[in-house]
């Protein structure tokens, strides 16, 4: 018996087959995208009061900004899920429909909202008290076990297909046994953490958010018209559905104004005074330029663990890593900072210049014979390969290179840039790598693995 209940219509002579509980959920992911449009204005008054700012660095005014505002999108996100709990069960409810209750299929929704409750509370945790690191590597991995019950005990499938090429050594699949449950952990730690770090500049982390949303949706679509485990695919847009109505909102408080990055303060006012017709354009604009809200650390953890969660219980993981290559690879080119090999400061954003209003990298200095031998080999490997631009001092032993970010190494390639375009180029880098993630999904696939 299928677990969500479909109407069927003959249209014309054809069967079709209509999901009540889709439409129901998009419905309310329309109702969460008006919420935080009309709710996010009227908190940040609230958050400024309660000193939860923050000061837009890349800005020459300097602005107050309120922060953490990842919280307002999460309450909403889990609202509009504890609105739709009942829907997909609704036929369970009836008295003329007999057959046992699938609490499975419910607990798996109750541990997913538990899951990203508890990354919402340690993100608003992290942006109020300032976490360690090494809390945001723990605190992930507890916050993913609720998911890892619920899988043991609804799948416990440790599997692995192979493919083709080792098959001959190995076999078809293999079975790796909590070494499975160790990657989802993994996982989930690194979803909810690899948003975090590539961030800085306004809008950046709600676009990669929405472009990820949005590709794993796109594959739900598509294995659900393939015919392929629709359940798992159809719970994963229960889940993503609302995330991106309330994520949306929050994008048009957040997002940098294409339009007007282009234009100073000061050209922008000889425009508006001397072309009344930029007039209308500059004032549907405004409101987004620059920043009216910080996502804060809550809205990264939010939506890495929501990811992780349709990955684990929609058993696709692999494919939402494909969907991650952008920040793969700012881990990858992050790891000799993050593990302390090169000295990493807090925060390593890119550094406004105000008198000509552009980014340059920021950088990080340190003594090559302080480093301990895998650093040394990680700044010897990354300087030959030109992925850090460096600068000797006379002694001849301190150094000064650019952080270990993309961002920053965006801003190596490309000289001093506006925000504006440099935003728009990352965002252009994770579409391209989307891109590539389906290509390597579908056309590809069946280099390595059987397809039907």
């Amino acid at each position: 018996m299928p677990l969500f209940h479909r109407f069927v219509f003959d249209v014309l002579g054809q069967s079709v087959s209509l999901p009540v509980p889709l439409l129901v959920n998009v419905a309310i992911s329309v109702g969460a995208y008006y919420a935080g449009r009309s709710l996010i204005p009227k908190m940040k008054p609230i958050f400024i009061n309660a000193n939860l700012y923050g000061i837009d660095m890349n800005k020459t005014s300097k602005p107050k900004i309120p922060e953490a505002f990842g919280v307002v999108t999460g309450c909403i996100f889990l609202v509009s899920l504890f609105l739709f709990i009942p829907v997909p069960f609704l036929r369970n409810f009836s008295a003329t429909i007999k057959g046992d209750f699938p609490h499975d299929k419910f607990v798996e929704f109750i541990a997913a909202m538990l899951s990203i409750c508890c990354m919402i509370l340690l993100g608003f945790a992290d942006d109020v008290l300032n976490l360690r690191w090494r809390d945001k590597l723990y605190l992930p991995t507890v916050a993913s076990l609720p998911l890892l019950m619920v899988y043991y005990t609804n799948f416990n499938s440790t599997t692995v297909i192979l493919p083709k090429l080792v098959r001959p050594l190995l076999g078809q699949s293999l079975d790796i046994g909590v070494l499975y449950y160790v990657f989802m952990g993994m996982l989930a730690v690194f979803c909810t953490n690899a948003i975090n770090i590539l961030a800085g500049i306004n809008g950046l982390e709600v676009c990669q958010s929405l472009i990820i949303a949005g590709s794993i949706v796109l594959f739900n679509v598509l294995e659900i018209l393939h015919g392929h485990f629709s359940d798992a695919h159809e719970f994963s847009l229960y889940i993503m559905l609302p995330y991106i109505g309330a994520t949306l909102a929050l994008w048009r408080y957040n997002r940098y104004c294409i339009s007007l990055g282009f234009l100073n303060s000061a050209i922008l006012a000889a425009r508006v005074a001397i072309l009344s017709s930029q007039l209308s354009r500059v004032s549907r604009c405004a409101p987004a330029y620059p920043s009216q809200v910080f996502v804060g650390d809550t809205f990264n953890y939010l939506s890495g663990m929501t990811f992780a969660v349709v990955g684990i219980l929609g058993h696709f993981s692999k494919t939402v890593l494909l969907f991650f290559i952008p920040q793969v690879l700012n881990f990858v080119y992050s790891v000799p900072q993050l593990f302390r090999l090169i000295p990493c400061p807090r925060h390593r954003m890119p550094k406004h210049d105000p008198a000509t209003d552009l980014l340059h990298f920021s950088r990080t200095q340190f003594r090559v014979d302080e480093l301990n031998p895998l650093g040394r080999f990680c700044y010897q490997v990354f300087r030959h390969l030109r992925l850090i631009r460096c600068e000797m001092d006379a002694d001849g032993k301190t150094v000064t290179c650019n952080n270990f970010t993309i961002i920053n190494f965006c801003i190596l390639l490309t000289g001093p840039i506006r925000e504006d375009r440099l935003n728009r180029m990352l965002v252009v880098f994770q579409l391209l790598c989307v891109a590539f993630a389906f290509t390597i999904r579908y056309p590809l696939a069946h280099y390595f693995y059987d397809t039907n």
